[in-house]
């Protein structure tokens, strides 16, 4: 298991460390950056644009619905916890996709 993320099975949840680029060209995963999951967010951090951008996206990525996420930490900061609700093989399998990078 790495060290960015982990499944709770007790509460069926995926908490994922994140480390937030806000202003960028486009939304997309970097890679690892110092024990998260870098992510480039093409929208401002004012106004909370730069969280519900992260929130869609990722709910794409991961293919789940983007009411069954939420920032638990760091909702003002670029290092945040994002806890994924319920999530199915197909945001198991991305994560381990990521995980690659």
């Amino acid at each position: 298991m790495s060290d960015w993320h982990r499944l709770d099975v007790h509460r069926n949840v995926l908490c994922i460390d994140v480390y937030v680029q806000p202003n960028a060209r486009r939304t997309e995963v970097v890679g690892r950056y110092d024990r998260s999951l870098k992510v480039r967010v093409a929208a401002p951090p004012q106004e909370q644009r730069a969280n519900v951008l992260l929130i869609e996206f990722l709910g794409e990525k991961l293919e789940v619905p983007a009411s069954r996420i939420a920032i638990t930490r760091g909702a003002t900061g670029r290092r945040k916890t994002v806890e994924v609700a319920a999530p199915g093989a197909a945001a198991l399998q991305a994560i381990e996709d990521w995980d690659k990078t």
